[in-house]
């Protein structure tokens, strides 16, 4: 696994972001990188939900949460894969950044709270400025979510 986050690189004008922005310090301030320095393909991330982000249910994470969760690590992946493609190191300029056009989500299981989480992500498509991630989240090895996200690229100003 890369030792810095995509999100490290986010300029400072978009480190805000409530799910992955590291300047927002009442966000979830989730990291993700590449699973391993060989594949660039999967990306990985981990969150452990606190008791606060419960939904309607006791001891379970309320589907906003694993929606912001998938939504955050799907634009940064998306954001990588572009950078990788254009064979430039992340955070260079012109700034890459991604915003989601759809993200379509299959929740299996309910989701645990006090558990880390692991966010995977796969780019399966990137053509022009669109991007096409299959994501998911598990907790303990179990399948608790699968998303499919339509990531654009925003035009540089």
């Amino acid at each position: 696994m890369s030792k810095q986050a995509f999100q490290d690189f986010y300029p400072a004008e978009f480190s805000h972001c409530y799910g992955c922005g590291r300047d927002n310090p009442h966000g979830l301030q989730l990291k993700s990188y590449w699973l391993d320095d060989e594949d660039k393909t999967h990306t990985i991330a981990h969150f452990t939900p606190k008791p606060y982000h419960t939904g309607g249910v006791p001891d379970k994470a309320y589907g906003g949460l694993i929606a912001s969760l998938l939504d955050c690590h799907g634009t940064a992946s998306a954001a990588a894969a572009a950078y990788l493609k254009e064979g430039r190191k992340m955070g260079t300029a012109p700034i890459l950044r991604f915003v989601t056009a759809s993200l379509s989500i299959d929740f299996l299981r309910p989701t645990p709270i006090k558990e880390a989480l692991t966010l995977c992500g796969e780019i399966t498509q990137l053509e022009g400025r669109k991007a096409t991630v299959a994501l998911s989240l598990s907790a303990n090895g179990e399948p608790c979510a699968t998303a499919t996200m339509v990531a654009v690229a925003l035009k540089p100003e």
